[in-house]
């Protein structure tokens, strides 16, 4: 009975503790968490170009200013507009002065694969998005699954 006791006591003192970390200063902006410091990812538009069973996402320039060391990296959000479950994080491949990732159109096996993230609410709007696995050096985009919308960054 002890025991029952004090795991509900622990549970409840877990779930009521409140985000005491930094906010971020715009809704919809995802922000890299670096310790107490938020960085800005780059918010931009991919454009879509479409060639028979495909769709290439083409995003302006070659790397992206918000930078991290961090193979897992961490975000934040105070989503007014996003809904932070619908984002999708992808590696994107620099190609002719340009960032870009190609879907399929079709259910193939063929297509880049998304990083697993997890999505965890905090606190009102506010929410954490984790990568849920490491991830390699190079250039990355999350975006709402249905826009164009993307939120860049590089891990370098």
């Amino acid at each position: 009975m002890r025991c029952i006791l004090l795991i509900l006591t622990a549970s409840a003192i877990a779930f009521g503790q409140k985000y005491t970390g930094p906010r971020p200063p715009k809704p919809d902006v995802l922000y890299l968490v670096h310790a107490d410091n938020l960085i800005p990812t780059e918010v931009t538009e991919a454009k879509p170009e479409t060639k028979k069973n495909e769709i290439m996402y083409s995003i302006p320039g070659t790397t992206s200013p918000a930078r991290t060391p961090l193979a897992e990296p961490i975000f934040i959000i105070e989503a007014d507009k996003i809904q932070p479950q619908s984002l999708e994080m992808y590696k994107v491949e620099v190609k002719n002065g340009h960032r870009e990732v190609t879907m399929t159109l079709r259910r193939t096996r063929g297509g880049p694969r998304p990083v697993r993230i997890s999505v965890t609410h905090l606190d009102g709007k506010l929410y954490k998005i984790e990568a849920d696995e490491e991830i390699e050096n190079g250039e990355y985009a999350l975006s709402p699954n249905g826009s164009n919308t993307v939120f860049c960054f590089e891990v370098y």
